[in-house]
């Protein structure tokens, strides 16, 4: 007996196969000298918050074409240069799967702004990041989170039994690096996947259709619908790593500011102090901005030179960042 053409035998094998969707997700990010912030959106005001984001659709041409179609469409903005972040394909991620099976793909995409008023179909608006993953900020000292996520941590590992418990204790260590008090603030995604994997973030629970008990205390910081928390935590990690090697910052600063602000504006994104003094030579030395001329009187105290960013150091060297001279 012959046996059916391929094409048939594809077709009928794909019937068996679970449904793939593909979803599309903006990580938009602004910054003040104060607050690091990421555009959100919910269609519902009893909505918790989400990224910006829509599914891939025939009538999109490319998957950045689609993106930059539900960003319009929700925020009623126009992004500039976005950069691919990641791809999400955690079986079930998506709430609308009410058959419990497939999987859903989300791709995401980063992108820097100046911040703009958003409006839009949906209700966006910017949040401060650290609202979301409030123990990534150390600008203060120790954020209070950590108080209740170390000892539960610490319970997890040795739930874990002889045969796990050294290696979680080790992965607490060098994500969150409680012992040796070594803070790495790239780390974010990892410290957002323990924090998962150990139940103390409520989407662990959600995704995994499990009730949670009235006893169960949560780490601080707001939820976000899908898996759109874990895509915050990639991005900001991704950006902390390319402050350094590139200048990613000045995309979020106006035109011309004064060395203060970039310092704060820094310390927002990286959550950690900054050594005034080396953090200015250093920015200096490297020939990362000009003078412009012009100077701030309205400082509350002596007048702040006005700088802007030196174009002409993106073709003198292959990897003009700032460094990131922390405090001690």
């Amino acid at each position: 007996m012959a046996s059916a053409p391929f094409s048939r035998r594809l077709k009928t094998a794909s019937k068996s196969l679970p449904e793939l969707s593909v979803d599309l997700s903006a990580v938009i990010m602004a910054a003040t000298p104060e607050e690091p912030r990421v555009l959100t959106v919910h269609f519902d005001p009893q909505q918790i918050d989400a990224l910006p984001s829509g599914p891939l659709q025939s009538q999109h041409r490319t998957l950045e074409m689609g993106l930059r179609t539900w960003v319009a469409e929700q925020t009623q903005l126009t992004l500039g240069y976005v950069e691919q972040l990641y791809t999400f394909g955690d079986r079930d991620r998506a709430e609308a799967d009410v058959q419990g099976e497939g999987h859903s793909l989300s791709i995401a995409y980063l992108a820097l702004v100046r911040e703009a008023r958003p409006a839009g179909l949906a209700h966006a608006a910017w949040r401060d990041w650290y609202s979301f993953l409030p123990w990534e900020d150390w600008r203060d000292g120790r954020p209070k989170a950590l108080d209740l996520i170390e000892p539960r941590l610490k319970v997890w590992a040795k739930a874990g039994g002889k045969s796990l418990r050294s290696f979680r204790e080790e992965r607490i260590e060098l994500t969150f690096g409680f012992e040796a008090k070594d803070w790495t603030d790239e780390r974010v995604l990892e410290r957002y996947e323990l924090l998962f994997e150990a139940r103390l973030v409520p989407e662990a629970l959600r995704d995994a259709q499990v009730s949670g008990s009235s006893k169960v205390r949560f780490a601080h910081g707001q939820p976000m619908a899908l898996d759109h928390r874990r895509i915050l935590a990639t991005a900001i990690g991704r950006l902390r790593a390319k402050i350094r090697y590139r200048p990613v910052i000045f995309e979020l600063m106006p035109a011309s500011f004064t060395l203060l602000d970039l310092q704060k504006t820094v310390e927002a994104l990286s959550g950690v102090r900054l050594h005034k003094q080396n953090f200015r030579r250093l920015v200096e030395m490297q020939g990362l901005v000009e003078e412009t001329g012009e100077i701030l009187a309205d400082t509350g105290g002596r007048p702040a030179r006005l700088v802007r960013f030196r174009r002409a150091v993106l073709v003198e060297r292959p990897a003009p960042g700032v460094r990131l001279p922390r405090l001690r």
